[in-house]
């Protein structure tokens, strides 16, 4: 059956939105889609619906607490925000939605987690990542990137553009995530300690271009597990590559699906 309505799932009390695209009853893992720092189901555009018809796979794509239509956050973010989001959040997310076998597609903070979720709990439901733009460390561009981001917020009208997504508690949701990021405590944040035990097949997916980190990010996950990773920089893009480079994006996801997945 094919299904893109949005709907609900309650994870501990509060309600998370989320959709099916595909067909959601396939004997192909699913693809389960992590947003960005300021993403939504929304601000995916029509990735999912590509995603799922050129490789064949369901995909499941929701929005965390914060964001989106979910429900608004009740308390500030931690420097474990993501941390928590793989280890506690994501397992119940997938058990909600009856995914015995998935794909993690993160983007930025969410291939964060997709990384922290594989490498800590080492899940046997998972059977691959794919990692968009992700930080495993702070940078200094990251940084200057999100302080660019606070001032665009702040003054030409980044606010407004993000409320048709966000809704009522755009200000809310990205002060929080603004303010974490920009926390003195969060430079030394890193996630490089959860990836030598991963022990499925990744492809890393960055931009030349990507305002918010440098190629130093996937390159330091293909030095701790080399035959694991494949690599794939896309030239004149930023930190959206499924958006920027949709067509070699889409291509080179259902070439290391098809090589390394579905076998």
């Amino acid at each position: 059956m094919e299904n893109n309505r949005i709907t609900t799932l309650q994870i501990d009390g509060c309600r998370l939105e989320c959709q099916w695209h595909g067909q959601h009853h396939s004997d192909k893992p699913v693809l389960v889609l992590l947003h960005e720092g300021l993403g939504c189901i929304a601000m995916w555009r029509d990735f999912p619906a590509r995603l799922a018809e050129q490789t064949g796979c369901p995909v499941f794509v929701y929005s965390r607490q914060g964001y989106g239509g979910s429900d608004p956050f009740k308390h500030d973010l931690t420097i474990d925000f993501m941390h928590d989001e793989g280890r506690v959040v994501l397992p119940a997310v997938l058990d909600a939605a009856g995914i015995d076998n998935a794909v993690l597609v993160g983007h930025s903070d969410g291939a964060s987690i997709a990384l922290i979720h594989a490498g800590e709990l080492r899940d046997d439901r998972v059977l691959g990542l794919v990692l968009l733009a992700p930080h495993l460390f702070v940078e200094p561009e990251t940084l200057q990137g999100i302080r660019q981001a606070k001032q665009a917020f702040e003054t030409d009208g980044l606010a407004a553009r993000l409320s048709r997504y966000h809704l009522h508690h755009t200000d809310d949701t990205f002060n929080r995530w603004c303010g974490i990021w920009l926390d003195p405590q969060f430079e030394s944040w890193n996630i490089e300690s959860s990836l030598p035990t991963i022990r499925v097949p990744l492809l890393a997916i960055m931009g030349e271009d990507d305002q918010y980190g440098t190629l130093a990010q996937i390159d330091a996950l293909a030095a701790v597990q080399p035959t694991l990773t494949k690599r794939l920089v896309l030239e004149a893009c930023g930190h959206s590559p499924h958006l920027e480079k949709s067509d070699e994006v889409l291509a080179s996801m259902n070439a290391f699906l098809k090589q390394s997945v579905l076998r």
